[in-house]
């Protein structure tokens, strides 16, 4: 059932338009698996400010992810409190935080505005990630360890395998947003570098955002994974040139998949 919010309230003004939220029985596997990219996992002990601003962190991000509020909708705080099942303050301690990190804006009076994905964000996005993770390649392929390379590669290999028989199910796409995690998180990693990672979370937000209406199918995920793999076995060579190359080009196709050019 689709509810439609007419008019709502945040501090006595009114929605600039409407809202639509969208119940959900159970949350989407992969819009979990999502969440889980905001790297933000907490136990719902309510027993800290800290744990329960985090908690509302996570709600907030996963409501988003599954659709229940709508990229570039505008909602109350009081819906969005009602809808999650915060508690005031650590709600708003949690939007103070998004709208840091770009993926809201509260407007006084009028309501909180969450972000859609649009052609520029995307091209930012990605062009951000790029100059980030060039450099991580090449770090990763000097100096990580040998087995951890074959291991992420032979990850790689069991999906790939796994999508040419059975297509892009519902398991597999929570395989692969999980393959694509280790794979990029690794690469980060390489760096040692805690403001590059702090970015990096929150970069996986924005795609994540980026990829709410992009359907994943089978070609997709089998250019994906050979795409990394390219990356990878640049890695296991000790080639950092290569594997630099290799990662530039996968943005670079991952961007035209998402608009829609391959």
């Amino acid at each position: 059932m689709t509810v439609k919010y007419q008019s709502a309230s945040l501090h006595g003004g009114s929605l600039r338009k409407a809202v639509v939220v969208k119940p959900m029985t159970k949350t989407p596997r992969s819009a979990r698996a999502r969440a889980r990219a905001a790297d933000t996992d907490v136990e719902d002990t309510g027993d800290s400010g800290v744990r329960l601003g985090e908690l509302a962190y996570r709600r907030i991000l996963e409501g988003l992810f599954d659709r229940r509020i709508s990229a570039g909708s505008f909602v109350s705080q009081s819906d969005l409190q009602r809808l999650l099942d915060l508690p005031i303050q650590p709600l708003r301690d949690a939007l103070r935080v998004l709208e840091t990190e770009g993926i809201l804006k509260v407007h006084p009076r009028s309501g909180i505005e969450f972000l859609k994905a649009d052609l520029e964000l995307a091209r930012s996005t990605y062009q951000f990630r790029s100059i980030i993770e060039r450099s991580a390649a090449r770090a990763y392929a000097e100096t990580a360890d040998a087995a951890d390379i074959v291991e992420l590669i032979d990850a790689h290999r069991h999906v790939l395998d796994r999508v040419q028989a059975e297509g892009a199910t519902e398991e597999l796409n929570a395989a692969m947003e999980e393959l694509e995690q280790r794979f990029h998180s690794s690469m980060i990693a390489a760096l040692r570098n805690p403001m590059i990672e702090t970015a990096a979370r929150r970069l996986k937000n924005y795609v994540a955002v980026i990829r709410l209406d992009l359907t994943s199918t089978a070609p997709r995920m089998i250019r994906t994974i050979r795409e990394h793999l390219d990356v990878l076995d640049a890695c296991l060579a000790r080639d950092p040139v290569a594997a630099e190359a290799a990662l530039a080009h996968h943005f670079q196709a991952a961007l035209q998949r998402i608009l829609g050019m391959v």
